[in-house]
């Protein structure tokens, strides 16, 4: 499985299981002068950026542990392009992580909520 195909799996199984937890997907792979955006959801009234990684092996570490300090600036610098965007918006937001491990059948998801917060 390329890369691509694998992301966009990991993405349509990160979608219907956020669905399933009660989160409502607004948008994904949004594309802003910061980054990209995998998902945006809203769970309640806190407004989710999601950044999903699927793995097909664990040789080189667990899918979330990509998601390092350069990933996550970049996130934040999306995120903030996004929401400026949508100017009067109020929302409180978080980061998560979707990690989906296809080294095993059927695919693991985890979901980690609050992964990280900007500046960390």
């Amino acid at each position: 499985m390329n890369e691509a195909t694998l992301g966009g799996r990991a993405e349509s199984l990160a979608q219907a299981f956020l669905g399933e937890q009660g989160l409502n997907i607004v948008a994904k792979n949004v594309r802003t002068e910061g980054g990209e955006l995998d998902l945006v959801a809203t769970d309640g009234d806190v407004l989710v950026f999601v950044e999903v990684k699927g793995r097909t092996r664990r040789d080189f570490g667990l899918p979330e542990e990509y998601v390092d300090r350069r990933k996550r600036q970049r996130l934040v610098s999306a995120a903030e392009a996004y929401l400026n965007r949508l100017p009067g918006l109020r929302a409180s937001c978080r980061f998560d992580v979707v990690a989906v491990d296809f080294s095993q059948a059927p695919p693991a998801l985890h979901h980690i909520k609050d992964a990280f917060r900007p500046g960390d």
